[in-house]
């Protein structure tokens, strides 16, 4: 014979189950591994049990954040080393670029945002090599970015040829700036969507590189470029705000990120030494002609296909 519960005691049977449920599976949870979690029925589920991995007892140093395991959603705890660090260097170039710029230190800051670039593509290489990607990388590399190719080369150009623009030229550096952003963010919400082929947009690193290059130009052959400081100021504003706007452009551009992938003709070689041999006559000046005509090839390219 069955027997009736009032709502009251039903309700206390599950609050007392909840609490012995959440006794008993506290401590393996916080040992969960992205291997042995199981896969979630829906986005709310997933959500309980990335909430219940994150204990908030003390001063913990931890990230916990859901990743894609063998197609599976899972929960994971901490970061990977390797690429995150070289991350870091990337950051710390960034950084170091803007002190130098407003020591007037314009050389070194521009090494340092050179720099960045080479680090910022060696932690996505290192990431795929070690299989180490992680959704916290992708941020924190986006982060970093962001200073070291949205910040440090608006402050670098500001500081170098605009301030005696005052209003405008610091417009102009703050376009710059906040084009990276968009580019950065725009480039994150697109990810999976675009082919991985080309890029929309001018580059954030290889915006910085044209804007660095031309600051280190301008340095090494300050001879004939001071006597036309009103010319070279005026060519610099609109040659950083052009740079910027490249950047949020929907123009496409080769992201060579298959290119090694492939075989070309030997005398693809022997072009590659002969251009090298060039740019190291003059090396700032070689950057930024190979630079000038990687940006116009994006354009012609989109252009043709209008036609």
């Amino acid at each position: 014979m069955k027997t009736e519960q009032s709502p009251n005691s039903l309700n206390n049977n599950r609050t007392e189950a909840s609490h012995l449920n959440d006794g008993l599976s506290k401590e393996p949870l916080l040992q969960d591994s992205a291997a042995t979690q199981p896969p979630f029925a829906n986005e709310h589920d997933f959500d309980i049990r990335l909430a219940d991995n994150d204990s908030y007892d003390g001063l913990t140093f931890e990230v916990i954040e859901a990743e894609i395991t063998e197609g599976k959603r899972v929960v994971s705890r901490g970061v990977y080393l390797a690429p995150n660090l070289i991350t870091t260097l990337s950051l710390l170039s960034g950084f170091y670029s803007i002190l130098a710029s407003t020591q007037g230190e314009f050389y070194k800051a521009s090494l340092a945002i050179f720099l960045s670039a080479i680090l910022d593509g060696a932690d996505g290489r290192v990431a795929r090599m070690l299989n180490a990607q992680s959704p916290f990388g992708e941020q924190y590399d986006s982060l970093a970015d962001m200073l070291a190719f949205g910040i440090a080369p608006a402050i670098l150009i500001y500081s170098f040829a605009l301030e005696p623009l005052g209003r405008i030229g610091l417009g102009c550096a703050f376009v710059f700036t906040a084009c990276g952003a968009f580019r950065l963010a725009r480039f994150n919400v697109q990810v999976g969507t675009v082919d991985k082929k080309y890029f929309v947009g001018l580059a954030s690193p290889l915006a910085a590189i044209l804007v660095t290059s031309a600051v280190m130009v301008a340095v090494d052959h300050n001879q004939w470029v001071g006597q036309y400081d009103a010319l070279i100021t005026t060519l610099f504003a609109a040659w950083v705000v052009i740079c910027g706007l490249l950047m949020v452009s929907n123009v496409k551009y080769y992201s060579f990120k298959e290119f090694d992938k492939k075989k070309v003709p030997f005398v693809a070689l022997i072009v590659g030494v002969l251009v090298m041999s060039v740019v190291l006559y003059d090396i700032p000046v070689g950057i930024l002609a190979i630079g000038i005509i990687y940006a116009l090839s994006g354009i012609v390219t989109t252009l043709k296909s209008k036609v």
